[in-house]
């Protein structure tokens, strides 16, 4: 796992040094890798890995687009999420505190945009819709977390409210969860300035998505055996004993919440499922009220609940509504 080691002995409030007092004592590993990077593009890893579907290995990437696309990632930044305090001029912060951003109705009206953006670092996923919800949401997005296919859908299903492509600011970076060989083929078009070259997204030119300024340093990539290990010791549900078991994987939301709790002193979640969360429109920027909708591949109310257990345990403060956190 990756630990940002100089600010354990700094930061008393460091969930690394309080959840061995929790219920999630025999869960959490602290050795999970979070980031897979160039060090990863190796056969005896590819031979491993190629055994799991989707986000979980590399069952549908090739061994060269693989090998290609992770050898690109081959700064220190590509390997911790927190690259400007390993990197960075001047002594690291106590804490590493963390806002981390999901699109729930719940935030519209909230007035929490100050608070979020005075954390350290924003995370923020799918339609991270801010222009004209600043107050609600803030406007820093620090960690943009996606799959190539969550971000086309949501720039699809949100364009009319104003999703046109994901937060383009020199704060951002890319971090991807990557589901199957467009997120690898979109990784390498963009770090090598080209038109993504096969493939579903044939054509298309990474600037639109992530801007000009395509660095290798921007892009950070989740690492499939840290997946796989949120599903099967964090959010183990029904539907894996069952004949549709490969559909089912951790939303991107629930993947960026606990990749934060991963990394992160201290982690406040805003705008994530509540159990009053039928008093609300599915998301923050919704032009009309629509109902929270659920799907068969991801198990929302299993998050939802795994969110309260962690705030209970002391491990996360998660923002319930204009009465308090």
């Amino acid at each position: 796992m990756e630990v940002v080691a100089q600010t354990l002995q700094k930061c008393p409030s460091s969930i690394r040094k309080k959840i061995m007092a929790t219920e999630f004592k025999d869960i959490f590993l602290e050795t999970i890798p979070v980031l897979q990077w160039a060090q990863h593009a190796r056969e005896d890893e590819y031979q491993r890995l190629r055994r799991y579907t989707g986000a979980h290995g590399w069952k549908e990437v090739s061994w060269d687009v693989l090998k290609a696309s992770l050898s690109l990632l081959n700064t220190s930044a590509n390997g911790f999420l927190f690259d400007t305090h390993i990197q960075g001029p001047g002594a690291p912060a106590p804490c590493i505190r963390c806002a981390v951003v999901g699109n729930g109705g719940i935030l519209n009206g909230s007035r929490m945009g100050r608070t979020i953006d005075a954390h350290d670092y924003v995370f923020r996923v799918n339609g991270a819709i801010t222009a004209g919800f600043e107050k609600d949401v803030g406007n820093r997005t620090s960690f943009y977390v996606f799959s190539t296919n969550t971000m086309m859908n949501s720039m699809n299903s949100y364009a009319a409210e104003g999703f046109q492509h994901p937060p383009q600011t020199p704060e951002t970076r890319y971090v991807f969860l990557p589901d199957h060989d467009r997120d690898y083929l979109l990784l390498w078009a963009a770090v090598t300035h080209q038109r993504v070259d096969r493939g579903r997204d044939k054509g298309a030119w990474p600037q639109k998505y992530f801007g000009q300024d395509l660095l290798a340093e921007k892009f950070k990539m989740l690492h499939p055996d840290f997946v796989r290990y949120l599903r099967n010791r964090f959010l183990w549900a029904n539907i894996l004993a069952t004949p549709w078991w490969a559909l089912y994987r951790p939303s991107t939301g629930a993947v960026m919440l606990l990749a934060a709790i991963h990394t992160c002193d201290e982690v406040s979640a805003f705008g994530f499922l509540t159990p009053d969360y039928q008093a609300y429109s599915d998301h923050y920027f919704d032009r009309t009220r629509k109902r929270v909708q659920f799907f068969t591949n991801h198990d929302l109310k299993k998050e939802m609940k795994l969110w309260q257990r962690l705030q209970r345990s002391g491990l996360l403060s998660l923002y319930t509504g204009k009465e308090g956190t």
